[in-house]
């Protein structure tokens, strides 16, 4: 049967793990044929994901999109209702994160951050989420953050964003619960993706890897319609860093 799954933020780190995974998953699942529809704002990225995902033997669609930009979204739910009318699987996986001291940041972070977490996110899940609140089925991702329940002292926007992005999934999930579409809020700690930067190897070396989320992200997909995974929570084993 085919599934077809949109990615955002698939170019790399986290987003780039799941669609791996979910390509290495129909050698596992005789009745899975995915199409994986891979966004970002990076071209190359998406084409060099595609190829490997391809060899795993899915399907892939690539759609290049900023989700800070309004038109890009409309562009990119547009693209996907009218050429797949409607898809059975949403990762909302692109964010960003600035880290500073609650002093140094700035209009420009704020107005990056949200823009792209909360705005960005918010729109676009609202027109796929149509389209499978119409069919009645479907299942969304959100990859939120410990951060989404927890601040740090460095993150005061990168939280605000998390917690509205909760806010999002809490209130999104009363309406799919009437209409059979499952939502579940991912929200990992620290993982290395290039969102940290420059990382030691002694800090690495106690934090996750991209792979250790994508996993149950994909096991979740998996379970039976009748059950929903609503929270999946990782954290390095020796706590937040």
């Amino acid at each position: 049967m085919k599934h077809t799954i949109t990615i955002t933020g698939a170019g790399k780190g986290i987003g780039r793990a799941i669609a791996l995974e979910f390509a290495r998953a129909a050698k596992h699942h005789a009745d899975f044929d995915p199409v994986l529809l891979l966004c970002s704002r990076t071209r190359s990225e998406l084409k060099t994901l595609a190829l490997e995902c391809q060899a795993e033997g899915a399907k892939t669609d690539i759609i290049t999109a900023d989700l800070s930009k309004i038109d890009d979204v409309r562009q990119l739910t547009d693209h996907i209702i009218n050429r797949y009318d409607g898809i059975d699987c949403l990762v909302n996986n692109a964010g960003i994160g600035r880290f500073k001291p609650l002093e140094e940041l700035t209009e420009e972070d704020f107005d990056a951050t949200m823009s792209i977490n909360l705005k960005g996110t918010f729109f676009l899940t609202q027109a796929l989420f149509a389209s499978m609140q119409k069919r009645r089925s479907g299942h969304i991702f959100f990859i939120t953050s410990v951060a989404a329940e927890k601040a740090f002292e460095t993150s005061s926007i990168y939280s605000m964003s998390k917690f509205g992005q909760r806010g999002l999934v809490e209130a999104l999930r009363l309406h799919a619960r009437k209409c059979n579409v499952r939502i579940t809020d991912v929200m990992p700690g620290a993982v290395v993706t290039p969102m940290w930067g420059e990382i030691s190897d002694e800090m690495q070396a106690v934090m996750m890897r991209p792979e250790d989320i994508a996993i149950p992200v994909v096991q979740a997909y998996f379970q039976p319609a009748r059950t929903t995974v609503e929270e999946i929570v990782l954290r390095p084993t020796g706590g937040d860093l």
